[in-house]
């Protein structure tokens, strides 16, 4: 552990370095062990996730979360996580790129005010929308998704919000990669898969939209 490092900071970059990735700074943990200590203490009153256990959900959620910040492609600027939930992978993208503007959509109101005080002690460069994300009418450079219910009608809404040459970044089982797709429709060229550290059957899945089919 170095000089200023959390213990859960530390702990991250072991099970990241246990992945075969690079570390991450002694401020961003700072800032990762916010995020840990916030949904920690939610978690048990409204129920963000499933997984209780610290390092289940350093390993599930952050490394994860970690993965598909780095595996990003550059030039875009507006980033919308779709059904943000406990803000994975939205909020670790906005730790990771701070210069990409993050909208963290999640309509359940418990949840959002989770995000709010995320954003709030993190003083990140992100933004919760507090409604039904395929209401918007902005189109963004990125568009991430995570464990969200009815998850192929939800990528079919998501993919109407891609930006012209933007991308779609989808989190998801093996088993899915090919449904998600065909959900997307026509207008995204996808990358192969990414297999998510862990051991789990989970997957990054990039697609970037057709230029020519968007306005």
């Amino acid at each position: 552990m170095s000089e200023g490092e959390s213990p859960q900071g530390s702990r991250l970059n072991e099970l990241l370095a246990e992945a075969g990735l690079a570390s991450i700074s002694d401020a961003q943990a700072k800032l990762f062990d916010i995020h840990l200590s916030l949904f920690v203490r939610w978690n048990t009153r409204i129920n963000l996730s499933s997984i209780r256990e610290e390092d289940a959900i350093l390993s599930r959620n952050f490394v994860e979360s970690i993965v598909c910040a780095r595996a990003l492609p550059g030039g875009f600027s507006t980033l919308l996580d779709f059904g943000s939930g406990g803000g994975f992978p939205g909020i670790p993208i906005a730790i990771c790129r701070p210069e990409t503007a993050v909208t963290l959509a999640e309509s359940q109101g418990k949840k959002a005010a989770f995000l709010q005080e995320v954003v709030r002690a993190l003083g990140i460069s992100a933004k919760v929308y507090g409604g039904r994300a395929e209401l918007l009418t902005e189109r963004f450079g990125c568009v991430t998704m995570r464990a969200v219910d009815r998850m192929p009608e939800a990528v079919e809404a998501a993919a109407s919000l891609v930006a012209s040459g933007g991308w779609l970044a989808l989190m998801t089982t093996g088993a899915e990669l090919s449904r998600l797709q065909s959900a997307a429709g026509t207008e995204f060229s996808w990358s192969p898969a990414i297999r998510l550290p862990g051991g789990t059957d989970r997957h990054l899945l990039l697609g970037q939209a057709m230029v020519s089919s968007r306005a």
